[in-house]
């Protein structure tokens, strides 16, 4: 694919050009980045070694966890290095690898988020075929569709934008690398080229997101058949995973299932739903999750009596 752009770098103004509030957010974005690892990490590593969380539901929190850590440190590092030097030029190549990553990673996110929907239906509306509809064999296949549909997705838009001639100014107002800033730039007509962003972006949101709206409300009606112990227990994985949709898709059908315009707003809702979401994530899926608490603390009494040992 031939390259046309002039433009060998990009400059990114970042959040903001004040050297006190940089340094206040370098400190609150720090914070986040190790909260953010700390939290998917101790997931991971929790799904990983405990016997007891061995159900579907947990495989694909682990994944997701995994795909939080790869998200944020896509873009997070970048950032708190820019607040903390200043330094705000990045390489053609380094802009189209950003774009990629950030791309995969957040497709991957939301089939992921669809698959774990899923499971859930499954489990609460088919409970008694639970165990031969959620094989080990059918959750590899749905984390592989995942990714492969992330890869899909990512490809398209990096080679939407690719193609397109940057000849004029290279300023992205903007702390990352994307696709609408991007097409800002482009000394072309971008109308055909950004309806084709929206439907491949937008588009995917849009409709992953009622999907799940829908197959929640199916969850949701069939609690009247539950008993009130395992209502209140769906209720509780139900919801967390509902506020994980929420907060990752209403930023992403905002970002992307609109016409190609810049708003001062997109700086925020980037940071929301690229820094923020991965960090409260854990926090989400543990804290009213008495599964994973009580094998967290089985995990770290037995790190204690083998530090001991």
């Amino acid at each position: 694919m031939e390259q046309k752009s002039n433009a060998t770098y990009f400059v990114l103004l970042g959040l903001t050009q004040n050297p006190k509030v940089k340094a206040v957010l370098f400190v609150i974005f720090l914070l986040f980045y190790i909260l953010t690892i700390t939290g998917n990490l101790l997931i991971v590593v929790t799904v990983t070694l405990s016997k007891t969380l061995d159900s579907p539901m947990y495989f694909f929190l682990a994944n997701l966890s995994f795909v939080d850590i790869v998200y944020s440190s896509v873009v997070s590092p970048k950032l708190i290095s820019n607040l903390l030097f200043g330094e705000t030029i990045v390489s053609f190549k380094f802009c189209m690898f950003q774009l990629f990553t950030e791309h995969l990673l957040g497709g991957a996110e939301i089939i992921l988020l669809l698959a774990m929907a899923y499971d859930r239906y499954v489990a609460i509306c088919k409970p008694l075929h639970y165990s031969a509809i959620m094989r080990q064999w059918v959750c590899v296949v749905l984390l592989v569709v995942s990714w492969v549909g992330g890869f899909l997705h990512s490809i398209i838009q990096v080679a939407t934008v690719y193609g397109l001639p940057f000849c004029g100014p290279n300023v992205i107002d903007h702390f990352m690398c994307d696709m609408y800033p991007l097409l800002k730039l482009a000394c072309t007509d971008t109308y055909a080229t950004g309806l084709w962003a929206i439907a491949n972006g937008g588009l995917m949101c849009s409709t992953l997101f009622m999907l799940l709206l829908i197959s929640y409300g199916v969850i949701l009606r069939s609690l009247k058949n539950l008993s009130q112990e395992g209502r209140r227990k769906a209720l509780l994985t139900c919801g967390s995973h509902i506020t994980v949709v929420v907060f990752f898709f209403v930023p992403c059908i905002f970002m992307y299932a609109r016409p190609v315009k810049t708003f001062s707003i997109d700086k925020s809702l980037s940071v929301f739903y690229m820094v923020i979401t991965p960090m409260l994530n854990p926090f989400i899926y543990t804290l009213r999750n008495s599964d994973m608490t009580n094998a967290m603390k089985r995990l770290w009494k037995r790190k204690g009596m083998s530090g001991n040992k």
